[in-house]
């Protein structure tokens, strides 16, 4: 359980950070930036919650668990399996959690037409929001896919396959949002020139 007592701490006002194994890094790390902004893409859905409607209580319940999932998934990448013995058992995302999301991506998705065009992020509020949210999820993935590529670095395969599936399910969502699919802003190709 986490307690927290105190909010500042001044441990990083060196610039500075602990992770979840005690060891220290600058902030500017690349795993700070990869949790970083599965954090940032959390915040998102909490905006994008607020602007759904009582017809969307489906998508704003699975918001939900993908939400408590977000915080796995910043446990995970701050703890990273380097071999140290730890005297707790860090959190992982599981592939149940992939499951479910995939799961959820197929109940959405199996209630929108096929798409002809691709779509501008845009129509309904909750449904701009969430692809605010999709767009900082893959930025996330850039992030992790960065990390796991440096000498010494690990990120877990289930957690790389989460935040692949977790832009996915927000464009889906976005779409179900938008009258399910029928508010969706379509791209007109060279429509300016």
């Amino acid at each position: 359980m986490v307690v927290l007592n105190k909010i500042y701490t001044r441990t990083g006002d060196k610039g500075e950070t602990a992770l979840g194994t005690g060891s220290r890094v600058p902030k500017y790390d690349t795993r700070i930036a990869a949790y970083g902004t599965v954090d940032e893409a959390n915040s998102f859905i909490g905006v994008a919650r607020q602007h759904l409607t009582k017809e969307d209580t489906d998508v704003d319940q699975m918001l939900g668990r993908i939400q408590n999932d977000m915080f796995d998934l910043g446990a995970d990448l701050c703890t990273p399996d380097m071999g140290e013995k730890l005297d707790y058992e860090p959190l992982r995302i599981s592939a149940k959690q992939v499951e479910r999301l995939e799961s959820e991506i197929d109940q959405l998705n199996g209630e929108l037409e096929p798409l002809r065009s691709f779509i501008l992020p845009g129509g309904e509020p909750g449904a701009a929001a969430l692809h605010v949210a999709r767009t900082v999820a893959r930025r996330a993935e850039r992030y992790m896919v960065e990390l796991a590529a440096i000498k010494g670095e690990k990120v877990g395969n289930e957690a790389l396959r989460y935040i692949n599936r977790l832009s996915d399910f927000l464009f889906v969502a976005a779409r179900y949002v938008n009258d399910k699919g029928k508010a969706d802003v379509l791209w007109t190709p060279g429509q300016n020139h």
